[in-house]
């Protein structure tokens, strides 16, 4: 029998990428997932790489589609969205290694994607979305909401 594990991989990241695009379009038709102001349930799927690095590639491939048909920035959602994804999650993906309890990685996934939001920050305060100090309180926001949820919906009770 032969060993398909490179084709399930293939498969599964297929499916992330799909899931991500699903979960974003929804808010997507309240106008609340592109934008200066943001609320993408897909983005609870970054947690994915803390449990297999494999998914990485699902997850970064689900923003860039997403991005890429249904952004009103376009070109530039696609470069800094996709690149904020891909860097942060890599840096779950390699430094999560050496981490050996999930939670740790579970929390290595939200300072990472959180410490990257400068990317749209750039991306925001260069298209003329928001003032320079506005994201300043985006950056907060992320910092403060992302981590708060993100333990939230992992331990299952709230952490406050």
């Amino acid at each position: 029998m032969q060993n398909h594990t490179g084709t399930r991989t293939l498969v599964i990241n297929a499916l992330v990428a799909a899931l991500y695009v699903v979960l974003s379009v929804v808010p997507g038709v309240f106008n609340l997932a592109s934008g200066a102001i943001q609320f993408r349930i897909s983005e609870a799927l970054n947690h994915l790489v803390a449990f297999n690095r494999k998914y990485l590639f699902g997850v970064v491939v689900g923003v860039v589609i997403y991005n890429a048909l249904f952004s009103p920035m376009g070109w530039l959602d696609v470069l800094f969205g996709g690149g904020q994804s891909l860097i942060g999650l890599g840096l779950v993906a390699t430094l999560g290694q050496k981490l050996p309890k999930v939670w740790q990685r579970q929390l290595l996934a939200v300072c990472s994607m959180s410490l990257t939001m400068f990317l749209i920050w750039i991306e925001i305060v260069w298209t003329g979305h928001m003032a320079w100090f506005g994201g300043a309180s985006m950056l907060t926001l992320a910092s403060w909401c992302y981590p708060s949820w993100s333990l939230w919906s992992f331990r299952g009770r709230s952490c406050t």
